[in-house]
């Protein structure tokens, strides 16, 4: 329900209705009437009165009720002044708090009610363009969200029970929007640091966690499309009537703490980092999440692990591009996982080698693939969620897959290698219920015998085993470049024979 409430997802609740920047006079009553609009448009029933005074437009009680599916939200936003400075620009002036009321009733689960506190201070908005292209210019020096009181099934959840708060400090943002088929936005915002804090405890039992943080030099951006009507239950809708957004958060810095017991036993997890993004994009064709962090350090302790273990990343990213519409054609996908430069501390590695035989080195791990994919569902059905069943289990076809980069690195061996590959849908049986695939893949592993002498000298390996492990590796591979390299060319034929470097083995 925030998200509706903040015009393209941002985090300035009180920036509701944004606009695009065009130099005209506007009106107070010009803006009221596109609140209004978008408002009906996003389902909510508004309720207010009309007050103009002068300059100044008074709307008095403004609160607006949406019914969900699962229960419904009240937002109360009291009386709120927009006043016309001469100019062609309007002032808005906000209550210092809104409370937003929620009443939430899952299906076989308890009911549960609260009330959510949208707090402001030293905030000042002034819109300015015409009624067909509105600019929003807001700051304030801080804007916050707090879990005011919550009850489950008709019971009260002491305050001292669950918390909630996220604030933004020194927050200023700009965002336009222009009105046609679709109420286009596009938004830039910037704050100085974050901070959250969130925990609760079980009074019916001894669970209990709680996790707070900090975020610094925080920047917003992005852009989206918001359909002249939709339905808000229903996203296969909106996707096809044009609702669509692309936007990306980054930060300078970081900091998280969780705590909590959990079946009788505690735990502990700290985290930093120097900086990351996160990037988010959907429409009616795709889904894009693309996280990433740099110079991370995590700290873990629990019953399993009674002292502090530190490890430290270099660098982490998790990115995919998925498809999202069912469709006859092939569309394409791709996803890239990386943790860069993993370092474990020597108690940890004392543990398995306390003779120090492995390297130290810091391990990677790198994926990075995209291929074509038919998709044969409709991911937004709703039906989908009531009866998978009846939708046959083959959700997709996977037509086509290029392996960009492949890279395990740790314990001083290193697996690195490309490759692109069709495949047959057509043909099960080849491959044993497997699409058959064709096409070729280069590899090349350095360091896998020496590996493989040393886990031998910490008897975590037979000399049998290891005598089987490379035999494997005699039929696979060739010498490469440099000494202890091997190399291969894995070619999988149309007719579903596999050749390695020349050599058929299938």
């Amino acid at each position: 329900m925030t998200v509706q409430f903040a015009r393209g997802g941002s985090v300035a609740l009180f920036t509701i209705f944004a606009a695009q920047t065009a130099w005209a006079d506007l009106t107070a009553k010009d803006v009221w009437a596109e609140w209004q609009s978008y408002m009906t448009d996003a389902g909510y029933e508004v309720s207010a009165t009309e007050t103009m005074s002068g300059n100044t437009l008074t709307i008095g009680g403004l609160t607006m009720n949406m019914e969900m599916p699962e229960g419904k939200a009240s937002v109360s936003m009291g009386d709120i002044a927009l006043a016309e400075n001469g100019d062609g620009t309007v002032s808005v002036s906000f209550p210092a708090t809104v409370p937003v009321v929620f009443d939430v009733k899952p299906e076989g689960e308890e009911p549960f009610q609260g009330t959510l506190n949208l707090t402001q201070s030293d905030a000042a908005m002034v819109v300015s363009g015409s009624p067909q292209a509105m600019t929003y210019d807001y700051s304030a020096a801080a804007l916050a969200v707090a879990l005011a009181d919550l009850s489950v099934d008709g019971e009260s959840i002491p305050a001292d029970a669950v918390r909630a708060m996220f604030e933004l400090s020194n927050v200023v943002l700009k965002e336009t929007f222009t009105i046609g088929d679709t109420r286009s936005f596009d938004y830039a915002m910037t704050a100085d640091a974050a901070a959250y804090d969130f925990a609760f405890d079980d009074p019916e039992s001894e669970d209990a966690v709680s996790l707070k943080g900090a975020m610094q030099t925080i920047a917003y951006s992005g852009k989206g499309a918001i359909p002249a009507e939709m339905d808000t239950a229903d996203m296969r809708a909106m996707l096809a009537a044009g609702f669509g957004f692309d936007g990306t958060i980054t930060y300078a810095a970081g900091n998280s703490e969780m705590m909590g017991k959990g079946d009788g036993e505690d735990f502990a997890f700290a985290s930093t980092s120097q900086g990351g993004s996160l990037g988010i994009a959907m429409d009616a064709a795709h889904l894009v999440y693309d996280i990433a962090h740099k110079g991370v350090q995590m700290t873990v302790q629990g019953a399993e692990i009674p002292f502090p273990v530190t490890m430290n990343l270099d660098e982490t990213q998790f990115a995919i591009d998925m498809p999202l519409a069912k469709s006859d054609e092939e569309q394409p996908f791709a996803m890239k996982i990386k943790l860069g430069n993993f370092q474990v501390p020597e108690q940890l590695w004392g543990m398995v080698d306390p003779a120090g035989v492995l390297p130290r080195d810091a391990a990677t791990i790198a994926l990075d693939v995209a291929g074509k994919a038919t998709v044969l569902l409709d991911l937004f059905d709703p039906a989908l969620g009531q009866d998978p069943e009846a939708f046959g289990e083959k959700p997709g076809e996977l037509n086509a897959l290029t392996v960009n980069d492949l890279l395990v690195s740790a314990a001083g061996a290193k697996l690195s290698g490309t490759g692109d590959f069709t495949f047959d849908n057509s043909d099960l049986e080849s491959f044993d219920g497997m699409p058959a695939p064709s096409g070729k893949a280069n590899l090349q592993l350095d360091g896998a015998n020496a590996l493989l002498d040393k886990l031998i000298k910490m008897g975590l390996m037979s000399d049998q085993d290891a005598m089987g492990a490379r035999m494997m590796m005699g039929m696979l591979a060739v010498p490469g470049d440099s000494p202890d390299s091997l190399k291969s060319e894995i070619v999988i034929t149309d007719e579903g024979q596999i050749l390695a470097n020349g050599q058929r083995i299938k």
